[in-house]
């Protein structure tokens, strides 16, 4: 994920305008092959096993790799060879600026060693050293220093980046976050979380961006915007919102309740606190993402990612044992997902993106 915050890097240090690192996103977004493109080129996986963990990432937050070998799709040696032959990001998204003639050679190698010296960006073999290392980059760009509950919302934004790499491409740059009292809105989906950490979630973005956005979501071409899409960006968020709860339920148990998803068009989205507005440049163009934290109760009340909550928003039930939910282990897909998990629909289901 490192690309996305070197295109950050390059936008704030005025080495790059936000229209070139559009064009040098489209060239990438070409010259990258996914995790899954690459096993199935490999002859080490099929098509419909690739699909298969695509599936399955829609209930577990777990990279490919990982996903796969839990399968017994892919060995603990050939994900290492796969990861081998894949350029970092961040060194394919310097080489195109290069060969564009944005910068030179010289340029790019001291850009590249200030940007690991400064974000001590290392080789990391292991799961948890490199969400330690996304979240330290999350939280040096992207997290305004009075945000309340820093760390739920470091957890969240680390999962949302994930899962627009997996669901919807890498080829895209978050710029700086942004905090409004309201925003005004275009085409925006909404939803409300609430619980023992209550928030607004929001993704708003011009409607022709929508129906490039929904066309990547369900690997399908679209050209119009229509209800096809409109269910697509609701999708998109309730299943990255439900992948979310799961995660804090399992991993601290914190309850957290879903309400629908709302369209919002050409309206102001009003928050009681205020909004943090982060715009994400895509090589088809940009959605704002919108978060604002619900301060209806007390600060004392809601506990951290990392603290426990023994009891849930909707009472003991909601805390259940979380291993029956999302166990340790990958389980049977034949067997029910969690319910708060939502499952994308049987269209997106049919065609999932590489």
């Amino acid at each position: 994920m490192h690309t996305q915050f070197f295109g950050n890097f390059l936008l704030n240090k005025g080495v790059i305008t936000p229209e070139q690192l559009i064009d040098a996103l489209k060239v990438q977004a070409y010259a990258h092959k996914k995790f899954g493109t690459l096993a199935i080129h490999s002859g080490y996986m099929s098509a419909s096993e690739v699909e298969d963990v695509y599936i399955t990432q829609t209930h577990f937050d777990k990279h490919f790799g990982e996903l796969a070998t839990e399968l017994g799709y892919l060995s603990a040696d050939q994900v290492d060879e796969l990861l081998d032959t894949q350029l970092p990001d961040y060194m394919l998204l310097g080489q195109i600026l290069v060969e564009q003639k944005i910068i030179t050679r010289i340029e790019f190698e001291n850009l590249i060693a200030e940007y690991q010296s400064a974000y001590e960006i290392y080789d990391l073999d292991l799961i948890d050293e490199q969400k330690d290392m996304v979240e330290k980059l999350l939280a040096n760009f992207y997290l305004p220093e009075d945000a309340p509950y820093s760390q739920n919302i470091l957890s969240y934004l680390t999962l949302f980046f994930n899962n627009l790499v997996r669901f919807i491409g890498e080829d895209f740059t978050p710029l700086n976050i942004i905090v409004l009292p309201e925003v005004p809105t275009n085409f925006c989906v909404s939803q409300d979380v609430e619980g023992s950490f209550s928030f607004l979630s929001a993704l708003d973005m011009e409607p022709e961006t929508a129906v490039a956005f929904a066309s990547r979501y369900m690997n399908e071409e679209l050209t119009e915007m229509d209800e096809y899409v409109r269910a697509s960006m609701e999708d998109f968020l309730n299943l990255h919102n439900g992948l979310f709860s799961v995660n804090m339920s399992n991993d601290f148990s914190m309850e957290l309740h879903l309400h629908p998803p709302v369209i919002n068009e050409h309206t102001t989205l009003a928050t009681e606190s205020p909004s943090y507005l982060l715009p994400i440049i895509y090589s088809f163009g940009t959605i704002n993402f919108i978060f604002s934290v619900k301060m209806s109760a007390s600060l004392e009340d809601i506990p951290a990612a990392g603290e426990s909550d023994t009891q849930g928003a909707d009472g003991p039930e909601s805390g259940s044992d979380r291993s029956e939910a999302a166990p340790e282990e990958t389980p049977d897909r034949s067997e029910a997902a969690p319910e708060e998990t939502p499952d994308r629909s049987e269209a997106a289901l049919e065609e999932m993106p590489d």
